[in-house]
């Protein structure tokens, strides 16, 4: 911030206080409401450390909006990716019909009610009905729909829903088990809780031998 201009947070913020909207419309900014919706990104993210009584022109800020916006645009780049280009693409006749499982997949997603990380492990299984895919593109799945502001629960039916309908095998299986900072850094506080959700198509969900052998691999060596 140049020297001798004074400092928005100093001004206008009371200490320990969040500003108030009426108080907000009276600070200085460089973007009027009315142009929000022509804003870019970074505009908006600068008003909004300003709504929070910081001071965006300040050394460790200046930079922030560009950054934040930068790391928005890559934890929501599923938005304009497509399960299903991934899927034709690496699909290959093939007779094997037995399960196959790709198992503890890294994800990191953003939860849409407050915007904060929830990330853990994905686990899919299929079972082949005369097609299989290239085993890189079950963890592109999982990213497509993981990179979006998501619900757990969504998440984990959309990636056994576009395998399901893209290949058409015999059974999908998908568990999913993630911390969520939504519950861990605020509201209940609870750190060590996690959530697990799942979708059994076909064969898993008709069959319980072929569930449980599923269920047995992915929690196999989990306390390693």
């Amino acid at each position: 911030m140049p020297a001798g201009k004074p400092c928005i947070q100093a001004r206008s913020c009371p200490p320990g206080r969040l500003i108030s909207d009426s108080e907000y419309v009276k600070m200085p900014r460089t973007m009027a409401p009315k142009n929000l919706a022509q804003a870019s990104l970074e505009d908006l993210i600068e008003e909004l450390l300003r709504k929070l009584c910081e001071d965006p022109e300040r050394e460790g800020l200046v930079r922030t909006p560009k950054r934040v916006a930068e790391s928005f645009r890559f934890l929501t780049k599923g938005y304009g990716q497509s399960a299903e280009a991934v899927l034709k693409k690496a699909s290959f006749t093939e007779s094997y019909n037995q399960m196959v499982l790709v198992k503890d997949i890294d994800f990191y997603s953003l939860c849409e009610h407050h915007l904060l990380p929830f990330y853990g492990k994905c686990h899919v299984a299929y079972i082949p009905n005369g097609k299989v895919v290239g085993l890189s593109k079950i963890p592109r799945v999982v990213d497509i729909f993981s990179r979006r502001f998501q619900l757990q629960e969504r998440m984990t039916q959309q990636i056994a829903t576009a395998i399901d309908t893209i290949i058409k095998p015999r059974g999908v299986a998908v568990v999913v088990d993630a911390f969520h900072l939504c519950m861990t850094m605020r509201g209940v506080e609870k750190q060590n809780t996690y959530a697990t959700t799942s979708a059994m198509y076909g064969a898993f969900e008709s069959h319980e031998r072929t569930r449980m052998e599923f269920l047995s691999f992915i929690r196999r060596d989990a306390n390693r």
